[in-house]
């Protein structure tokens, strides 16, 4: 609408807030507020340089009936907001889930999130009040959670693949693992769903293709010079792909 949502998740400052997309303004600033527990007794500065309260992942907007709720991952917990004020309407608590870059993904009216280090996604209902750790979070899955790529949902199917190369596929309702397979390599970029296939890049540059099915099945296989970090972008017919060296559109 005319805010423009911010997320601040490092060692000083750990923040959710809008601007005015017309003037800049604030609009609303919200302080995070999981106690993430990491304070030297002694000294009373925070363990690690801080690193315990960083996060990177990109909030998105759900429905939830009809209101908006924001949703956004941060150090230590999941939290739901009210987009135009900046009230927290709930958090789902993972102490020692730092560092946390998935973007989570929506469906069957389920919020889907992989909690950072903490290794586990957990499938959470987005209506609650409070800290809904116990209360609203439906599945837990921790056998192949990723800390960097995504997670895709298509249909009833969520599908992954964890920054060592292990990709999962899981029911999206009841959480159950349909597969896993190693697709080898190590990946930061997140899997992308386009023209009815899924596409994994790994950081030395491999391309894995797949069908988005119960049953693992790769369709293709091919490699990049520089290695991927980034995630690959599609426009109409074309794919567009950042290595580390160089920019690639694979169009027929």
């Amino acid at each position: 609408k005319d805010r423009r949502i911010l997320r601040v998740d490092g060692s000083d400052e750990q923040e959710m807030g809008a601007m005015d997309k017309k003037t800049g303004e604030t609009v609303w600033k919200t302080e995070r507020s999981v106690d993430v527990q990491d304070t030297d007794p002694e000294t009373g500065e925070p363990e690690r340089e801080g690193d315990w309260r960083k996060a990177y992942s990109t909030p998105l907007i759900t429905k939830v009936g009809n209101r908006d709720v924001l949703v956004s991952l941060g150090s230590m917990a999941l939290y739901g907001y009210e987009p135009e004020t900046g009230k927290e309407l709930w958090r789902v608590e993972k102490m020692r889930s730092h560092s946390g870059a998935c973007r989570p993904v929506t469906g069957h009216g389920l919020v889907y999130a992989p909690m950072g280090a903490g290794g586990e996604l957990v499938a959470v209902k987005p209506d609650g009040r409070g800290v809904v750790t116990d209360s609203h979070v439906v599945w837990r899955y921790k056998r192949v959670v990723p800390k960097r790529p995504s997670p895709l949902l298509i249909d009833d199917l969520i599908f992954m693949v964890d920054d060592g190369g292990i990709a999962a596929c899981i029911e999206a309702k009841p959480g159950d693992e349909v597969w896993k397979e190693r697709l080898g390599g190590n990946y930061s970029a997140s899997p992308i769903y386009a023209d009815g296939r899924i596409y994994f890049f790994d950081q030395d540059g491999k391309g894995v293709v797949i069908e988005p099915a119960r049953e693992f099945k790769k369709l293709a296989e091919n490699h990049l010079d520089g290695g991927c970090m980034a995630s690959p972008a599609v426009s109409g017919k074309a794919l567009f792909v950042r290595t580390k060296t160089h920019l690639y559109r694979i169009e027929k």
